[in-house]
């Protein structure tokens, strides 16, 4: 195999070992997200999952026409767009669920997987300053992946190699806060691909697919940020698994997310 191809390979192995890099998820049984959604300016016309939804004859729930009701078959919640950027990482979202969501997702689809000074700029910018240790704790990850892939612990991308993450669909729950206002503490569970390419090699013929990690984020100082703070890390759940055509993960309010065009 050509010194590159082997390469490449390492590093797209390696990256699915990062997926928990970005561990903030951290939340319990809290409020269903899906009621903010519901009146989130930036979902409109979206369906919103319910848990009381009446099982079908399979044992999940049915649509009015008696079939069941999957992530595909249901419509998608729209990402919106960011206002701005800072250090690589898309801001100014809205303080809703619905832009909780959105903020969640242009992070992990923007950051900087094997680059640990971009990554920790990117993480600057969109951290909480209570998530104590959690930059650092993500830049020793990156450190880790990169020297399991024979680079130096610190640097950047390895020139021609290009990784690309797209989220897929999320799952969303909002976490009790004894000093915040319902919905301004989010648990976001993402269900995402990854792709490495090169010039030599435009597709990737065995991506990672399927792969999942959770964030915490809190609106602090009018923007969303992650945080691992105790309080909400004890709350964590963990969903069904992701499958678009899964009534099962449905259920468990599982929704695809649709890209801003």
């Amino acid at each position: 195999m050509h010194t590159r191809d082997r390469s490449v390979r390492k590093a797209r192995l390696t990256l699915a070992g990062l997926a928990v890099l970005a561990a903030a998820g951290l939340i319990a049984g809290g409020v269903a997200a899906y009621s903010l959604l519901g009146n989130d300016d930036s979902a409109k016309g979206t369906a919103a999952p319910t848990a009381t939804a009446k099982p079908g004859p399979s044992g999940s729930g049915s649509d009015a026409g008696g079939q069941a009701m999957t992530p595909e078959r249901a419509k998608k919640v729209p990402l919106s767009v960011p206002t701005g950027q800072k250090d690589g990482v898309s801001t100014g979202f809205a303080h809703t669920v619905g832009g909780s969501i959105s903020a969640v997702v242009y992070f992990w689809e923007e950051y900087a997987w094997l680059d640990d000074q971009k990554a920790r700029q990117q993480l600057e910018a969109v951290t909480s300053p209570d998530a104590m240790g959690f930059i650092d704790q993500q830049i020793s990850e990156i450190r880790k992946g990169r020297e399991a892939i024979n680079l130096p612990p610190s640097g950047g991308t390895p020139a021609g190699l290009t990784v690309t993450t797209t989220v897929e669909a999320v799952r969303v729950r909002t976490l009790k806060s004894d000093d915040l206002p319902r919905g301004d503490v989010v648990h976001v569970w993402l269900s995402f691909d990854r792709y490495a390419t090169t010039p030599e090699k435009s597709t990737d013929d065995n991506p990672l697919m399927d792969e999942e990690t959770d964030f915490i984020v809190k609106w602090q100082d009018g923007a969303w940020k992650l945080t691992n703070e105790p309080k909400y890390w004890k709350q964590r759940t963990f969903p069904a698994a992701y499958f678009p055509d899964s009534p099962y993960a449905w259920r468990d309010m599982w929704v695809q997310v649709k890209h801003a065009d």
